[in-house]
């Protein structure tokens, strides 16, 4: 969407109509995958090239085409640039998606935690067997074993369960 958006921009600036530029950044750019023929075919023939964007916009990882499809409202509606509106449009998006990136970067460490504090269990009993105690045998064939067993495995996956919702959390809030 962000390259869509610079070469709709600066193919409206060398004097191309909308509708003729977003039929050439189309064929530049793959940024209408999906929704390029109903798009395309408004622009192309004169319909209703807003709307055509703003029903191709719900269709996942479109989204940037409902910012799209106002800019092209404003434009042709109220006579503003339309180059303006997509430079605009595109650091928007540009700045949403460092802003996902930044958080997927920060969330990742959180994630490694929860892989390494759930290996932590396995990493016991290889050390247990090493020093020659037998832990599998105590954890299997034991009832305090047994029940050491079952809340050690309850807790351990309420814990990893606990710390993916945070970071899934924390990913549908940005």
């Amino acid at each position: 969407m962000i390259t869509l958006c610079g070469v709709l921009a600066g193919e409206v600036r060398a004097g191309r109509q909308p509708g003729e530029a977003l039929l050439r950044a189309a064929r530049d750019c793959d940024g209408l995958a999906d929704a390029q023929a109903t798009v395309l075919a408004a622009a192309r023939f004169g319909g209703d090239v807003p709307d055509a964007l703003a029903t191709a916009a719900r269709q996942p990882g479109a989204e940037g085409l409902r910012g799209l499809a106002a800019c092209w409202r404003v434009a042709v509606d109220q006579g503003a640039g339309l180059a303006a509106g997509l430079d605009r449009l595109s650091a928007a998006l540009r700045a949403e998606r460092d802003q996902r990136c930044d958080l997927r970067a920060q969330l990742a460490g959180a994630r490694a935690t929860a892989v390494m504090l759930a290996g932590l269990p396995a990493l016991g009993l290889l050390i247990g067997g090493a020093l020659g105690a037998d832990p599998l045998h105590v954890l299997l064939h034991t009832p305090a074993g047994l029940g050491c067993l079952v809340a050690g495995g309850v807790l351990e996956g309420l814990g990893v369960w606990w710390v993916l919702r945070i970071v899934q959390g924390a990913e549908a809030a940005a």
